[in-house]
């Protein structure tokens, strides 16, 4: 019998419902406004820079010289953080708490401020089952950069082939396979219950 993979896990997009929309839909008036700022404004490239390791009063200092005119908008994008989390992916949270449950080590690695990450520890109690979690932000290597799956593989001494990575983002999965680990591309939890049944991994049956 083949050995189960360690799971390694993204975060936002798997445990956690991220999209900036739903803040800026509520700094607008209309969709059209609020999508404009998102393509031309607060981008999601923009963005990167806060998981690279940015610090957001200066990330957010420089756009504003940019772009002036929106300098409440783009301050929200900081001060008012949170309301671009949807919530909870409670299905995602339960597969998690039956491998811990059957004692089945877990992982993450995850493109997130360092400095958001932290404020999150005390709301989102599933960061602390993790046997380890790489955060870009702290290691200023982005997804879908290989070498923060080295670096993961490094600090926590596990060999690629050994692993498998789940993320809903295409790049990041085809990175990760590239480097050596087997994937799962989240697109929902019951889709990644029976994937990781497959592998052989600890979960209920859906």
């Amino acid at each position: 019998m083949s050995k189960q993979p360690v799971p390694v896990f993204d975060l936002g997009g798997v445990f956690v419902d991220w999209n900036p929309l739903y803040l800026f839909r509520k700094l607008f008036d209309t969709e059209e406004e609020a999508i404009w700022f998102q393509n031309n404004v607060c981008t999601l490239e923009w963005n990167l820079e806060f998981d690279a390791g940015d610090i957001y009063s200066e990330g957010v200092a420089r756009l504003i010289t940019r772009y002036p005119r929106y300098w409440r908008q783009i301050q929200a994008y900081d001060t008012r953080w949170r309301e671009t989390l949807g919530g909870i992916i409670e299905g995602t949270v339960d597969i998690h708490d039956e491998l811990v449950a059957a004692n089945v080590p877990t992982f993450a690695i995850t493109n997130f401020s360092w400095e958001k990450w932290i404020s999150m520890l005390p709301e989102w109690q599933f960061l602390e089952k993790f046997d380890g979690v790489v955060v870009s932000g702290l290691e200023k290597l982005v997804k879908p950069d290989p070498r923060i799956y080295r670096v993961f593989c490094e600090r926590y001494g596990l060999n690629a082939e050994d692993c498998v990575f789940i993320d809903d983002n295409e790049a990041n999965i085809h990175s990760a396979r590239v480097f050596g680990m087997k994937t799962i591309h989240f697109t929902s939890p019951e889709a990644l219950r029976r994937e990781l049944l497959e592998l052989g991994l600890p979960v209920k049956p859906s």
